[in-house]
């Protein structure tokens, strides 16, 4: 029975305000589960939308075409703008230049061609023209394309995530000319136009920049040459309108895509959310509730438990954890009211033989009621200690680890004692039969030799004067059977079972009165279920059926 202190531990855990679980709309489990499922998403969109390669591949290919076309002019300059009086020093003639350049650039409204002489001075311009006059007019290129106020704005945000994040770039082509420069802006012609010894001009890199109003621009530089001597050089810029708008197409794509995921994935993080953090939830609240006391059977909902999932095999675990909690407190109270009426009998009996003693002067009588009032007593104190015993056997039990015993010396270290402490006049002898290599099995020695003498105790009280115990064991495939057998008169058939019952009462005629409290063997069925073995009993018989006697018989796992 629990000591005051397991009582007050008790009464602090019942008084005590229970945990509330309330149900959220966006649960802690949700979140990570949305958490999990879109961060990996997030961050292949992020990693796509730098889009690097793909850019570079296509200014690499506004280049190459840039730059074929500025081989042309450069061609068609050196064939028919240069006068070659002089066959050492041929000039340009910019009259004819002029001319020829916006011929040639008339086909591609988007691009600009300009004409510097070996000095650095310009000499023609795509996009110049005589007026009335003789007045000069600039011709603007064609306005920057407006994809609307949310376009624009999406633009803006992506690239102002994008610059928050490291960005390295991936080619040279992408080496950009200072950053808001125009169409004005032109490289160093002197420095670009260096010779190398033989007279051959070295290849000249391309431009790319971004203006102030956001036009992509690439510009190539060509020399213009006439019989292997350089006369000026070409530059013609190109607005990559094809580039920016690809790359908005694949970047609208990409976000379109990764919004259609992110909304199927929040749809599938809610279904999970709804399969598993739900049901935990709910079985959270169960377990509140029989902390309470407010649920015994059925609490878990038969949906949760047709479940063939882990959520349904923690569904089961909880059921039957209740189910057990609550078969051991019925026990715990059927026990307590046994041990209630088992003390009340003896009570009753030393109240009455008290109350007759005082009224009685036989000196006869007196000392039969004392004699009554002892037996009774040593009833009591055998009562209490058996009860004592067994109220700390599962805590006991819960303790300890079983540990690998054999079972044959234990049996013959019991058969010693039995045979030193035997009457050779009266008391039966006690035999074993076991293999002599041993039989380990898994167990606590302390409470295993416990069960074998409450046995053996049980049957030198059924067993005739002079008569035979044998104790087997032997091994039974995973199990190891140990069986006593006794030549009693044998067991009822009815109370085969009953037998273990607590305060179960079944004793030989003549035995002396209080020396059993009925709890041997409902103590020996306690430990032995405790080490995951089974006990049973059964009556001897003969081919012609008679009772030869009764046969305990555990069985033991096997180490």
């Amino acid at each position: 029975m629990p000591d005051g202190g397991g009582l007050t531990g008790i009464e602090s855990t019942a008084t005590s305000q229970p945990r509330r679980f309330r149900p959220r709309w966006v649960s802690p489990l949700l979140r990570r589960i949305l958490l999990v499922n879109a961060l990996p998403l997030a961050l292949l969109v992020v990693a796509l939308l730098y889009l690097d390669q793909y850019q570079n591949g296509l200014l690499e290919a506004q280049v190459g075409a840039l730059r074929e076309q500025a081989r042309v002019f450069a061609g068609a300059m050196g064939e028919s703008a240069v006068r070659s009086t002089d066959p050492d020093n041929p000039k340009l003639v910019p009259e004819i230049a002029r001319s020829l350049l916006r011929r040639l650039t008339d086909p591609t409204p988007d691009a600009e061609a300009k004409l510097y002489a070996p000095d650095g001075t310009l000499v023609a311009d795509s996009r110049v023209r005589e007026g009335p006059g003789g007045t000069i007019a600039t011709e603007p290129l064609p306005p920057v394309l407006d994809h609307g106020p949310i376009v624009g704005m999406i633009g803006w945000a992506y690239d102002k995530v994008l610059s928050w994040l490291p960005h390295q770039q991936a080619h040279s082509l992408l080496d950009l000319a200072p950053g808001g420069a125009g169409l004005d802006w032109q490289p160093d012609v002197k420095e670009e136009l260096r010779l190398d010894s033989s007279g051959q001009s070295r290849e000249m890199p391309p431009y790319i920049r971004r203006t102030k109003e956001n036009r992509l621009l690439v510009t190539v530089a060509e020399p213009v040459e006439r019989d292997r001597h350089t006369v000026g050089i070409v530059l013609l810029t190109r607005e990559a309108r094809e580039v920016d708008t690809s790359l908005f197409t694949v970047r609208m794509s990409i976000l379109a895509l990764f919004g259609m995921a992110l909304a199927v994935t929040v749809l599938l993080s809610w279904y999970l959310s709804l399969t598993i953090a739900s049901p935990i939830l709910r079985l959270a609240q169960i377990a509140a509730m029989m902390r309470e006391g407010q649920g015994r059977t059925g609490t878990v909902p038969a949906k949760l438990l047709a479940r063939r999932d882990e959520v349904g095999a923690l569904a089961t675990a909880l059921a039957d954890s209740a189910e057990a909690l609550w078969a051991r407190m019925d026990a715990i109270e059927r026990f307590a009211a046994d041990v209630a009426h088992e003390i009340k009998n003896p009570l009753s009996s030393i109240r009455s033989a008290i109350e007759t003693l005082r009224r009685i002067e036989d000196p006869a009588r007196q000392k039969q009621l004392l004699t009554i009032i002892t037996q009774d007593v040593m009833r009591l104190d055998r009562l209490i200690s058996d009860v004592s015993d067994a109220s700390r056997l599962d805590a006991e039990l819960s303790r300890v680890t079983a540990e690998r015993i054999d079972v044959v010396p234990i049996l013959r270290t019991l058969q010693e004692l039995d045979e030193a402490t035997r009457d050779e006049d009266h008391d039966p002898r006690l035999e074993v039969v076991a293999p002599p290599n041993g039989l380990p099995v898994w167990a606590v020695e302390d409470r295993l030799v416990q069960v074998l003498r409450n046995l053996i105790g049980n049957a030198h009280s059924f067993s005739p004067p002079l008569g035979r115990i044998i104790v087997r064991a032997r091994d039974a495939g995973e199990l190891v059977e140990i069986s006593v057998e006794d030549e009693g008169p044998g067991i009822p058939e009815a109370n085969l079972e009953h037998v273990f019952d607590r305060f179960y009462s079944e004793r030989p005629t003549g035995e002396t009165f209080g020396q059993h409290s009925g709890l041997g063997l409902s103590i020996s069925r306690q430990i032995v279920e405790a080490l995951r073995g089974r006990i049973s009993a059964e009556n001897r018989r003969d081919t012609d059926g008679r009772v030869l006697g009764a046969r305990f018989i555990v069985r033991l796992p096997k180490a």
